[in-house]
């Protein structure tokens, strides 16, 4: 599997449509009863509308969802990918059959508002952090089934995907430690089974546990649940030897001050994984 650094614009319609397959079947299965009390022959305009402020996200999804219903749909957007919206503004515009704009309504809606959640609240993230040196960083705590999406929209709020899963990179922690006999045995034994993984990363809780992961040649580390002067320890130990990830603990009224101890990733899985939808709606001319 690619990782979506190396998507391109077809990958990507690709990915959408490959989700919102999934998405109609289980919510259209073998027909829709309620649109099918329309005459099939009516066309309709449509709009959609931001109930909220948001960081637009998702439009290839929505795009995908009404496409499939009404292929001659006619789509109008007034927004752009990562675009912020206000309240009320009109993001887009539909013609199409009657029918089809009812069937893909739902579908179309619930992609629009939870990317558009998560790039609106990794962007608030993000805007906390601004002027230091540390990135916002996702985690693998995502909806199952909607991974590559939600990491997509992560970024386009500005945020830096962490590993795709467990595939693509290497996240040694406590107990990959304990079983693998220590940091220098695990590490050591990650450049024989791995060595073309696209990171390495050895999760520490202690100053020592840091201490002899750098010894080990580690390139990336995550410090996890330190309070803030042992992160700052953390990082003048370290004199940007290592890439410093911190996790753990993670907040609005924290993120600032885990920022300014200079480490260079901050990791927070409340991303993807405790969305608040976008209220968005569809309104039909």
């Amino acid at each position: 599997m690619k990782h979506l650094s190396e998507f391109t614009a077809v990958d990507l319609a690709e990915l959408a449509r490959a989700d919102v397959a999934r998405a109609l079947a289980e919510d259209v299965g073998s027909g829709d009863l309620t649109a099918s009390l329309v005459d099939p022959a009516r066309t309709a305009s449509a709009r959609v509308l931001a109930r909220e402020p948001a960081v637009i996200c998702g439009m290839p999804w929505v795009e995908a969802a009404l496409l499939a219903c009404d292929p001659q749909a006619r789509l109008v957007w007034h927004v752009t990918e990562g675009q912020r919206c206000a309240v009320d503004q009109v993001v887009l515009e539909i013609e199409g059959n009657a029918q089809a704009l009812l069937t893909a309504e739902r579908t179309a809606l619930n992609f629009l508002q939870l990317l558009s959640a998560v790039a609106t609240k990794t962007a608030t993230f993000v805007a906390a952090v601004a002027g230091t040196r540390a990135h916002i960083v996702d985690t693998r705590k995502t909806i199952p089934g909607l991974r590559l999406a939600q990491k997509y929209a992560v970024t386009v709020g500005g945020g830096v995907n962490h590993r795709i899963g467990l595939f693509d990179a290497v996240l040694i922690k406590e107990n990959h430690i304990a079983a693998a006999g220590g940091v220098a045995q695990v590490l050591q034994r990650v450049r024989e089974t791995a060595p073309l993984a696209r990171f390495v990363e050895i999760e520490v809780e202690t100053l020592l546990q840091l201490d002899e992961a750098l010894g080990c040649g580690a390139t990336m580390v995550l410090l996890d649940n330190m309070d803030i002067p042992t992160l700052q320890e953390a990082v003048r130990r370290n004199a940007g030897r290592a890439v410093l990830e911190i996790s753990g603990g993670v907040n609005l009224q924290t993120v600032r001050a885990l920022a300014e101890t200079g480490v260079d990733r901050i990791s927070i899985g409340t991303l993807t994984k405790d969305v608040k939808a976008i209220d968005f709606s569809m309104r039909m001319d």
